[in-house]
């Protein structure tokens, strides 16, 4: 991956927050917000940031298809694109729930995939200014510097478990199966958020349910070639082209992601 492609991707993704999401934020008028589904909004920023980004990425690498998180709302035959020889992914606000409401955390993340498996990510919090980058077999980096995985430390795990779209007998079976193991702290309804969070030792597990391209993306490859792991439950990798199945586990370490996918396949039915 060249340096290149690393420092405009980058670029692209600062040039939009500044001109598009913290232009906006906490001063969005009621009109400038909608549902988008059952607890999922849209602000204007998200679509005014995926404009910028899909113009400026197809600039840079004009080759790659493009595949938008609000463009593949509007047409699910965008979805496709996700197995092309060459894919962005795009979430132009990561967190929207929390910016609709005026307050952290939220973030971009981009995404560049190759016949279905992501070789690039991006990860970029606007309010700190903290950009996250990974590139398959060549290391994870937080503001230039080279990232090691760590956990937290702590005695009993720390564990985010998203439970909002998991439903209500599973939900239950993991509060008595799962959670008495880890010390459970709230989820920041964030991806951008929770992969560094992971990956830099404040939470040592996560779970999700829904795995959708544009959330896990950069965030599973980031975690992985941090040296933690992000995985489906089986052990099997993470696919941007089959981002509809259910169910992902990062983890800051290999063993930590094997003790809780050995805990999820005794958990009953």
């Amino acid at each position: 991956m060249s340096r290149s492609l690393d420092d405009a991707v980058a670029a692209l993704m600062r040039d939009t927050a500044e001109k598009t999401l913290l232009k906006h934020y906490q001063r969005l008028a009621i009109e400038e917000v909608s549902n988008k589904a059952v607890d999922d909004v849209v602000t204007i920023a998200d679509t005014e940031s995926e404009i910028m980004l899909a113009e400026g990425l197809a600039r840079i690498l004009p080759e790659a298809a493009i595949v938008g998180e609000e463009a593949a709302h509007a047409d699910l035959a965008i979805f496709d694109r996700l197995s092309d020889k060459l894919c962005w992914i795009i979430d132009p606000l990561d967190g929207t729930n929390n910016y609709a409401v005026g307050k952290p955390p939220f973030g971009i993340l981009v995404a560049l995939a190759q016949g279905g498996e992501t070789v690039a990510g991006w990860i970029y919090d606007p309010l700190s200014g903290r950009l996250c980058t990974a590139h398959r077999g060549q290391g994870a980096w937080v503001n230039g510097e080279k990232l090691t995985a760590r956990g937290s430390g702590n005695d009993t795990p720390i564990a985010a478990i998203s439970l909002v779209f998991v439903d209500k007998s599973k939900r239950a079976s993991l509060m008595e199966h799962i959670a008495p193991h880890y010390t459970l702290v709230d989820i920041p309804r964030c991806a951008a958020e929770q992969y560094p969070r992971i990956a830099l030792g404040q939470n040592d597990v996560s779970l999700f349910e829904k795995t959708l391209a544009w959330d896990h993306a950069a965030g599973v490859l980031f975690l992985n070639e941090a040296g933690g792991k992000a995985a489906r439950p089986d052990g099997s990798p993470y696919r941007v082209d089959r981002h509809l199945e259910p169910g992902l586990i990062g983890a800051a370490s290999p063993r930590l992601f094997d003790e809780l996918a050995e805990r999820l396949s005794r958990m009953p039915a």
